[in-house]
């Protein structure tokens, strides 16, 4: 037995063992060699798992996450994950080693495994939102053995080409209003971003781009730069058009029209060139980037609709 799992295990009160029972559990899991937050719920414990891995780097969706999943839980046991430095898993322990790339992967495929085993099943569905599309990448590029299919949500493709591609688009509609104050702020930023101030004029500008309402400050972008600056530009450098044309596992892409974070027109790009067993692509028509809290209901079905398939 994996000794990982004990505390997760008396949390479950062992229902593992047998069917037809419903999960509703928070506890910790030993992952990388740190007490790690994992949260399970389902309705049935002898459904197929999903893993919902979260975006920022750094953006736990645990408290909101009842939200995107209250009827994926019906049909999957439902798995989410304050990754290292990250949520309750930060208020915890702090990473002990320098954050980097291979330490999220590693990390990732632990966890996979640490599932597969305490729930005696030999693959799992994987989701991933953002950055969270970066590790589930790397596992259906390694591992695809281990997964039934793989769902990305506004996904990690290119990302310098995509920041690029946001950048002169809001350069170009700056110069056509007249907004100076935009053209000043756009034209110190860099792709990839040297600091925090960079990124924060870079998104700032991409929400007046799309038109919404959401507010950020300097000091939260900066604040947020300081730890994970470094690992985002690391993971962005990435270019899967490129890296990985194949795929030996069902991929679909959730994809909001409106999202200029992970550019909408990169991630068809890719979907287009793609080898894949299987593959879809689907467009949220209301959706930028924050796609699972905007149509919830709508992405709920549909990978209802895939499992079922």
């Amino acid at each position: 037995m994996n000794k990982a799992f004990s505390v997760v295990v008396s949390l479950l009160c062992s229902c593992v063992l047998y069917g037809q029972t419903p999960v509703d559990s928070t506890g910790v899991l030993i992952i990388g060699g740190l007490k790690q937050a994992v949260s399970i719920k389902g309705k049935d414990n002898s459904n197929p798992l999903l893993l919902f891995l979260h975006g920022g780097p750094g953006n736990s969706v645990m408290h909101y996450a009842q939200k995107f999943t209250d009827e994926l839980q019906k049909h999957f046991v439902v798995v989410h994950w304050d990754q290292r430095n990250t949520g309750k898993t930060r208020t915890w322990n702090k990473s002990p080693a320098p954050l980097s790339v291979a330490l999220f992967e590693n990390d990732t495929h632990e966890l996979i495994d640490s599932l597969l085993n305490r729930f005696h099943q030999s693959k799992l569905y994987l989701a991933g939102h953002s950055w969270g599309t970066y590790l589930g990448f790397y596992i259906a590029i390694n591992s695809p053995e281990l997964l039934y299919a793989y769902f990305p949500i506004c996904p990690m493709i290119n990302q310098l080409e995509s920041e690029r591609i946001v950048l002169e688009l809001m350069k170009g509609k700056a110069a056509k209003t007249g907004n100076t104050a935009a053209s000043k702020e756009l034209a110190v930023v860099k792709i990839p971003f040297e600091n925090g101030e960079q990124l924060y004029y870079h998104r700032k500008w991409i929400l007046d781009f799309m038109g919404s309402k959401a507010k950020i400050t300097k000091t939260q972008v900066e604040e947020w730069s300081s730890t994970w600056l470094p690992l985002f530009n690391e993971a962005s450098k990435d270019n899967l058009i490129e890296s990985a044309p194949v795929l030996r596992c069902p991929v679909y892409f959730f994809v909001g029209r409106k999202d200029y974070q992970t550019n909408s027109k990169t991630t068809e790009e890719y979907y287009n060139i793609l080898s894949a067993p299987k593959k879809g692509l689907y467009w949220f028509e209301r959706s930028g980037h924050s796609l699972p809290t905007t149509e919830p209901e709508k992405l709920q079905e549909i990978i209802i609709s895939l499992k079922d398939k």
